[in-house]
């Protein structure tokens, strides 16, 4: 499993458009082959930072699988706008064994 990591810093004044947003886009990664599950958590100590998470089988269900689907364009369309700067995305693989 790969789990996706991205801080999304929203733009003050769009905290409760960006979530609306993410309602109507989240069904748009959902029907992606490969997905597995997809968290949005808001920042405790910073309002407008959001953390998200996606669980994805493997790399390429994400990208480039979603990111050259129809459903990315979408998605892009709904979400890019908000962020300042746009976001660092990374991949992890599973938990080391501890």
């Amino acid at each position: 499993m790969i789990l996706e990591h991205a801080l999304l810093k929203v733009k003050p004044g769009r905290f409760a458009a960006f979530e609306t947003a993410m309602a109507e886009a989240a069904p748009l990664i959902a029907a992606s082959p490969g997905f597995l599950g997809l968290e949005v958590r808001p920042s405790v100590e910073n309002p407008g930072t959001y953390l998200l998470l996606v669980r994805w089988e493997n790399l390429i269900d994400h990208d480039p699988g979603f990111r050259r689907s129809d459903r990315y364009q979408r998605w892009k369309e709904l979400l890019h706008d908000f962020y300042e700067p746009f976001p660092d995305v990374l991949h992890f693989a599973d938990p080391l064994p501890l």
